[in-house]
This record gives C-alpha cells, structure tokens and sequence, in this order.
C-alpha cells in the first residue's frame, strides 16, 4: 500500500486574526485588529503567602511610578499601564512577592470554588512553568495539598525554582504523561486544573506564548490530545469535585470542541458550569463554528478576545463531577518510591523549634502545626515536607516537595533563603537595618566591611532590611564585617 497523500489544507499553515473573523461581527472583528495592534500593558500577580495585596501594590506603585489597575476577576492581579521601573526588575520580584502573568492567564484558577478544606487534594495536571499553580496554591492559602505535574522533564527544574520562589509548602512535584492520572488516582482529587498545550493562537505575542503558524492536521492532533487529557482530568476527580479546562488559544476546535466531546463522552456523570458571573462582561463561548454544531451548553464557557479585556486570546470552562462508577479503570503500580532522607523525630523537630526561638522569636511549631508539615532531613539540608506525602497517601512518586527550610552548619541550623522570604514578618528579633547608601551594594552580594552597630554577638545570624521595612536577606555578624549570606542566583545581575 502506497503512502496516505497530503492534502493541501493539511499544509498549509493557518495563523492570525483572519483565522477567526467568521466568529466576530464587523464590527467587534474591527475592534479585535485595533486591540492586537496596540501595546500589551504587563501584569502582575501579588503573592497573599508573603504580603499584603492592597497595601503593597499601592506602596509599589509609589515606589517605581506604576500606574495601576485591577484585573476585574482576579483580586490579587493587577495591569502596570506605565512605570519608571520595568516589573521584571525590582526586587519584590525576586523575592517572589509577586508573579509576572498575563492577565489572561489568571482566569482558571478564579474558576475555582476555593477554599477547600486543608485535607483536600488538588491537582495540576500541567503545572510547568508553575504560574497557575502558584495562583492555586495562593487561592487554598497553601493549606491542602497540591500535585504539580509535568510531562516534559527539561521543564521541572524551572517548576521546582518557581514553586520555591513563591513559597509554597503544601506542594508535591510528579512526572507522568498526563494521560495516564485518570488511570493511576481515580476519583482522588477534589479539584483538577488542566492548563492544556496547545497551538497557542491567542493573537497575542509574549515570551511565554509566541504566536506561530499551525497546520490544519498538527491542530487536529493537538485537538485530540487535549481531550484525551481532559478525559484523563475527569476520572481523576472525585464525585462533587471540580474540574477547569484552559488554553491560550481562540481555536474553537481546541476549545468548545474539546468540551464539546468530553460532555457527549461523560453524558449525566458530568456537568458544565455557567462561569460568566466570574467576569465583568458577557465572553460566552461559541455554539457553532462554521458548518461544527456544538451543545448548546458549550456557550456557558468563557471566551476571552484581545478587545474584550485587553489581554492575549483564553479560553476556559468549569466541570462537576456528579458521579463516578466503579468500572472506570485503574492502572497496577509498584510500590511508591519513597522520598529520599531520614524524617525527623520529634525531639529533633523540638532541637530546631527551640534554636529558632532563642535566636530569632521564630515559633516553627506553629507554622509545622498550622500547614501540616513534618521534616525530613537530605543529607545537610531540612525540607518541610506535606503530611499527605510523607503518609503515603497517592500512588504516585513524588519527585521533589514542601519547601527547603534550614541547613546544618558549626552554628546551627541555618534558614534558608526560600524559607525566610515566605515566613521573614513571624521572625520578630535579630534584625539589622542596612545604610541606605549600601543597600545597592548588598543586593549585589557584597559584605559591608567594619563591625556592625548594634549589641550584637560575634557570628550572630540577623535578617537584614532597608529603611522601607523590605527583606534584604540573611546575614552574619563577624568582628570586622556584616558577611552576605544572599544566593548566588538571587544577587546575579542584579
């Protein structure tokens, strides 16, 4: 048998708004070229885990000349329409006190109805670079546990850094086709976020989201591919539990068409939800696309244009799970590899708690307490790890989670730099002001050189700040010199 011909619309590559003028009237087809033409305000997301939302962006935009403005669904993100300091550089966003996002991209994890209580399991089914998962974790105040996975194993190191950076503690790392979850937890999680690849033509151009061509067929496949996840997202959901599909692509076939197929494959198991109370404006989505006749429910999806709120091309829908059935099928596993180290007793646990509150007024048992959190030790560094993981509780290998807290050295237990920018506002004593004139040259990594000022002990440990009450990092107390105890990667091209 002779090769399958290509066809010539199979070749051919389809790109830009022209794709998409059949779904828009003249009008609002004007209205979306006008909008993708203009600058693209960027837009940030305040981390709640590390700062007052209200209060910073206020004090940001007095501090770098921000003009500020709210996105309408997501309390915590905000538009920077102009500033005399780009967002990617201050130092609030190496500190992770917020995230750069495009507005858009906020949209799944509003769908969510959060809170869930602090036992409920979460997952993120492609959780790389870590955005959305930060929001999750931001949303449920990083008390019930959340499962980042990825595919894609070059991406997991950048999901870890991120995941970190933000502070999250209630966070466990995996590494499986997405496909398969369905398969290997079914009905386990309260709530499942799918954040689909996809062709990305959302008519937007960004670093994260670059706008490139895509055949009929390679869309086709992509099509296929998302519902096969989207399927695999629904067995993984428990009964009543929550499930929120999203792209950054306006590809109906990759949208309302992959919904479409999933409602006709779960039938009465499965229920749309109305997301349009959680946007300002009417953004339904669509019920027909040329000759393509979808459920009419589709239409209770979301569908963000460029024009509509100024941001690149979304799209995103809200499942329940109404009921599951015992046919559905699981997948045998081996035995769960476990995390790597030794978990600390109590008494060990208690040996850290009393060190931090002599040296710093820093209460850790509340905090293990509060986030259900035990300690597990790697070689010389402390991880604070979930409970749900350390119990075993998925069938699943978790890869990495929790947050580094403390190294061991001749003086203790040091915190790390992750751990003191999460929790830096409950450690109430051993601070240090830097001179204003040297806080340029600390961020960069130097020492400051002669003995600090201050009733101080020689190799003391004090978390520094600026005369604007900012975290500077951790520092060390020496005869001659305050000794920078930044990471290298946090005071690289600074």
């Amino acid at each position: 048998m002779g090769k399958r011909k290509t066809s010539i619309s199979e070749k051919t590559p389809i790109a830009g708004p022209e794709a998409f003028q059949h779904l828009l009237n003249a009008e609002e087809y004007q209205k979306l070229i006008d909008s993708i033409e203009q600058p693209l305000s960027p837009s940030i997301r305040v981390n709640p885990l590390k700062v007052d939302v209200q209060q910073s962006i206020e004090r940001w935009a007095g501090y770098y000349g921000w003009k500020t403005r709210s996105v309408p669904y997501c309390a915590t993100g905000w538009w920077i329409d102009h500033g005399n300091t780009p967002v990617s550089q201050t130092w609030e966003h190496r500190l992770g006190d917020y995230y750069i996002q495009d507005a858009a991209s906020m949209l799944p994890a509003e769908l969510f109805d959060f809170p869930l209580p602090p036992e409920a399991q979460v997952l993120d089914m492609a959780a790389s670079p870590g955005g959305k998962t930060t929001h999750l974790a931001s949303r449920l105040n990083d008390h019930a546990l959340i499962i980042a996975n990825d595919s894609s194993t070059s991406r997991l190191t950048a999901l870890r850094l991120i995941l970190q950076n933000w502070g999250t503690v209630n966070v466990g790392i995996t590494h499986y086709p997405g496909e398969q979850l369905g398969g290997l937890c079914p009905a386990v999680f309260d709530a499942v976020l799918l954040d689909a690849p996809c062709s990305m033509q959302g008519l937007r151009s960004a670093e994260s989201h670059p706008i490139r061509a895509i055949t009929p067929r390679e869309q086709s496949d992509l099509a296929m591919r998302q519902q096969r996840l989207l399927e695999s997202a629904v067995l993984a959901t428990r009964e009543g539990g929550q499930i929120v599909y999203s792209t950054c692509t306006l590809a109906p076939l990759e949208d309302e068409g992959v919904v479409d197929a999933v409602l006709k494959r779960f039938g009465s198991s499965l229920q749309l939800e109305d997301v349009s109370y959680r946007l300002p404006v009417e953004a339904q989505g669509i019920s027909r696309d040329g000759d393509t006749i979808y459920l009419d429910e589709v239409r209770k999806t979301a569908r963000i244009w460029p024009h509509v709120f100024g941001t690149a091309g979304f799209f995103a829908a809200r499942f329940t799970r109404l009921q599951t059935t015992r046919s559905e099928p699981g997948i045998a596993l081996t035995k769960t590899k476990g995390l790597p180290g030794t978990i600390l007793t109590d008494r060990q646990i208690k040996v850290i708690c009393d060190q931090w509150m002599n040296d710093f007024g820093f209460d850790l048992d509340k905090v293990l307490e509060e986030y259900h959190l035990g300690l597990v030790q790697q070689g010389r560094e402390i991880i604070a790890v979930p409970f749900a993981i350390l119990q075993n509780i998925l069938p699943l290998t978790i890869l990495s989670c929790g947050l580094p807290m403390a190294e061991i050295n001749p003086d203790g237990y040091l915190p790390f730099h992750e751990w003191l920018t999460r929790f830096e506002s409950q450690f109430h004593t051993s601070r240090y002001n830097i001179p204003i004139d040297q806080v340029t040259s600390w961020l960069r990594g130097s020492d400051i050189p002669g003995k600090p000022a201050g009733s101080f002990s020689n190799r003391q440990l004090v978390l520094t700040m600026d005369e604007r009450g900012r975290y500077l990092g951790l520092a060390k107390i020496l005869k001659d010199r305050l000794k920078n105890l930044l990471p290298r990667r946090v005071v690289a091209n600074w």
